[in-house]
């Protein structure tokens, strides 16, 4: 498959202290949070921007004119939508708009998203129409489509234990083959953050 066929999507808030990793940060502070979100960041950038395909990164409230993610072979867009379920399924259209055969998605909360990780997931959209990377905490830190499946996305609830068994149950039924990644740990609370390399104890 050449990687002009493969897209991967980045979905980041844009690092604003009080806004991003608000849970974390009741624990540690907000400008603390803020400093966690950047690692989280820069990690994602290290794997996505090694990856075997084109990348685009997706903001959720503005276009900045510099960051961490933004180079001549990155698209920018800003995310549309009422709630993470529409943002995600619209995000998928415009890939699929843009003429890619395989569109993986990934947020910036996994400190072990590695390129390999990434690669794997393109790979297995060669033969299956879906790709997650389930996540530890019931969600996925990656998702990947070679044809839309709205119904993975809209009129959904989001952050809860169930949104994994629910995806897989949604694909089910859609009669869509699902490859599955190793499961990683997200960042959001001050436990997860324990159980993570970025941890810093004063």
């Amino acid at each position: 498959m050449n990687r002009d066929e493969r897209l991967l999507i980045v979905f980041s808030k844009n690092p604003v202290a009080g806004l991003v990793k608000t849970r974390l940060a009741t624990s540690i502070g907000a400008a603390e949070a803020l400093r966690v979100y950047e690692e989280l960041r820069a990690i994602t950038e290290r794997a996505t921007s090694a990856a075997d395909c084109t990348r685009a990164v997706f903001y959720s409230d503005y276009i900045p004119e510099e960051d961490i993610f933004l180079d001549d072979a990155t698209g920018a867009h800003l995310q549309d939508g009422t709630d993470l379920g529409e943002r995600m399924h619209r995000a998928f259209l415009e890939g699929f708009r843009l003429g890619y055969r395989r569109v993986v998605l990934v947020g910036t909360d996994c400190p072990g998203l590695s390129v390999f990780l990434l690669d794997c997931a393109f790979e297995a959209l060669e033969g299956d129409d879906a790709v997650i990377g389930p996540a530890r905490d019931g969600g996925f830190y990656l998702i990947g489509l070679n044809r839309p499946i709205p119904e993975l996305f809209l009129g959904r609830k989001w952050s809860t234990p169930e949104v994994l068994h629910e995806s897989l149950s949604i694909l089910s039924k859609q009669r869509a083959e699902c490859a599955i990644l190793p499961a990683l740990s997200d960042i959001d609370t001050i436990d997860d953050l324990m159980e993570s390399t970025l941890w810093e104890p004063s």
